[in-house]
């Protein structure tokens, strides 16, 4: 039996997602340690009836979790809804987080019906396309900075929006050591990454999150995306514009942010 209190912070957090609004923000007991704000997610997300397209991971820095004094990161999941096409407009509120730059993959149905675990020898056959994508991130409650891996877990990930920029067709592509760079040439802003910050690399976020889903017990009937985490952070989106992301050899994404 859900607890009523907890139920009805649920509703609240579920309501602002779904109408783009902002709430005041939830107690600590359901956002400051990961356990509490990962039961609190789930039962966000049992509630939402809208399309899944896919799974991020979230909290890949290394330097971020020891920051934290976390183990692993997480993951949440990302409706259709909140997915958008390359060079499209995203709107932000002043909870906004910032912007990354990330390597998307897009994995087979046939996951699903996977009855070993994921490792790095059977992962590559699960992927079909793999894209570079930009990830807006920001809250629905009023207020700023990451205190825990809780508070952005107990937000739906505290995903915004996912811009998808154009996908190339799997053929083993190395995600390993690959330069990053984010920019609003507007204002002279450039970030540089690189692709290892992310949980060791891309392909281990990946796999983190496929062995997440098995765990969980999580099924869809589609190809769905994984959205595998920031390679420059979080950064911070200084003006309106457009923010334009670049991984080497993977490609281009861009957003104009309003």
């Amino acid at each position: 039996m859900v607890d009523k209190i907890l139920n009805k912070y649920s509703d609240k957090m579920v309501n602002a997602f779904l109408n783009n609004k902002v709430i005041s923000p939830l107690p600590e007991k359901y956002t400051k340690k990961i356990f509490a704000a990962q039961k609190f997610r789930k039962l966000c997300e049992s509630k939402i009836k809208k399309p899944i397209i896919g799974f991020k991971a979230a909290g890949t820095g290394i330097s971020v979790l020891k920051k934290l004094k976390e183990k692993e990161p997480f993951y949440a999941t990302v409706y259709k809804h909140n997915v958008i096409k390359n060079k499209r407009n995203v709107k932000i509120n002043k909870f906004a987080l910032g912007i990354e730059l990330e390597v998307c993959y897009l994995i087979k149905k046939d996951f699903f019906n996977l009855k070993k675990k994921v490792t790095k020898k059977n992962i590559k056959k699960l992927i079909t396309h793999i894209a570079p994508s930009i990830e807006v991130v920001g809250y629905r409650q009023k207020k700023q900075g990451i205190k825990s891996l809780g508070d952005l877990c107990s937000d739906f990930g505290a995903n915004v929006k996912f811009v998808l920029g154009p996908k190339k067709k799997f053929k083993n592509q190395n995600v390993k050591n690959l330069e990053t760079k984010i920019s609003n040439l507007k204002i002279n802003q450039s970030v540089k990454g690189n692709t290892n910050t992310v949980y060791v690399n891309p392909m281990n976020s990946l796999k983190f999150v496929l062995n997440k889903l098995q765990k969980d017990k999580i099924k869809l009937n589609k190809n769905f995306y994984v959205f595998t985490g920031s390679s420059v952070g979080v950064v911070p989106i200084l003006a309106k514009g457009i923010y334009k992301g670049t991984i080497n050899k993977l490609g281009s994404v861009s957003t104009k942010i309003n």
